[in-house]
């Protein structure tokens, strides 16, 4: 067993959940599947360290580590839904041994980035989970990359323009991250890769 793995088993049991290492497989073999280049458990690692950095301001913790660890268990491309499954697959698994388990899926959804969340915890684990814009220019392009492969069923001029829209979206906001603490660390960066990859020009045919 390895420490990502380990970190994970102890926490799961720590919360109150049972068959940490059925349950660490299972999470496993998602992130880990065939198509999956970006949302992986090197995401989730990412994620991890962004959390051990903030961890002393972050209110009940080990519950947003759980929603982190969980909240891309489930993708499938261009799925709607796909933080609503993982929140569904959350729940079950927890099979209501782990205390405040409908809070963690509710952090799971958060990570839709569609709305505020209701409270500081949810905040950072929304934030947390974008942090990697806020990456080095050549990372942020790096992650670019391994998202579009993710989305082989979408052409370059339609995975372009979905591309912008989001990235748009997320740019007209007042403030991308909600906790003053990432919005310190990473907003500027973040509105500057955003910027610069919306300055491209719009594809209008399919490169060849």
């Amino acid at each position: 067993m390895n420490r990502f793995q380990a970190r994970f088993e102890s926490l799961w049991m720590r919360c109150g959940g049972q068959r940490a290492r059925d349950t660490y497989a299972e999470l496993s073999a998602h992130y880990t599947g065939p198509g999956r280049y970006y949302h992986t458990l090197y995401h989730v690692r990412r994620c991890l360290r962004d959390l051990d950095w903030a961890r002393a301001w972050i209110p009940d913790v080990d519950a947003v580590e759980l929603a982190l660890w969980c909240h891309d268990v489930i993708y499938i491309p261009g799925a709607p839904d796909n933080e609503a499954r993982s929140a569904d697959w959350f729940v079950c698994r927890a099979d209501g041994r782990i205390a405040g388990a409908d809070r963690v899926a509710t952090m799971i959804l958060d990570t839709t980035h569609t709305g505020v969340p209701a409270d500081l915890a949810g905040c950072y684990a929304a934030d947390i989970d974008l942090a990697t814009l806020g990456s080095p220019g050549t990372r942020f392009r790096r992650n670019a990359m391994l998202l579009r492969a993710e989305r082989p069923d979408m052409n370059d001029i339609g995975y372009d323009a979905a591309e912008r829209k989001y990235l748009g979206r997320l740019l007209a906001r007042p403030r991308l991250y909600h906790t003053d603490l990432f919005h310190d660390r990473y907003e500027a960066p973040a509105r500057r890769n955003l910027a610069l990859r919306l300055a491209q020009p719009v594809l209008t045919e399919i490169p060849r």
